[in-house]
């Protein structure tokens, strides 16, 4: 009898398909809606300094996709990862969580 390492539950022949990467999501503020289908959302992160330890915010502005623009400023929002859809624009957004 041949042994196989293969696993019984699933054939040989067949292959999983291709993964998707995992794409990020952030929550940030609309400081921007003065560009058409598009919005700038600023992301505060907070991290410890390396040298001394202290907490310091970071402050990232990103450049979002909003296809119906149904985000206006200072609304906090979900973004996620996407392809790149313009020169600056990596983002889409998810949906307004406060208006």
């Amino acid at each position: 009898m041949t042994e196989t390492t293969d696993n019984p539950l699933q054939p040989a022949d067949q292959t999983l398909p291709p993964t998707r990467p995992l794409r990020k999501i952030r929550v940030g503020k609309v400081v921007s809606d003065k560009m058409q289908k598009t919005l700038v959302v600023k992301i505060v992160t907070r991290v410890p300094h390396a040298a001394f330890g202290k907490i310091v915010k970071q402050i990232k502005k990103l450049y979002v996709h909003d296809e119906k623009n149904e985000a206006k400023v200072g609304d906090r929002v979900s973004i996620m990862e996407t392809r790149p859809l313009s020169k600056l624009k990596r983002w889409r957004l998810v949906e307004v969580l406060k208006h």
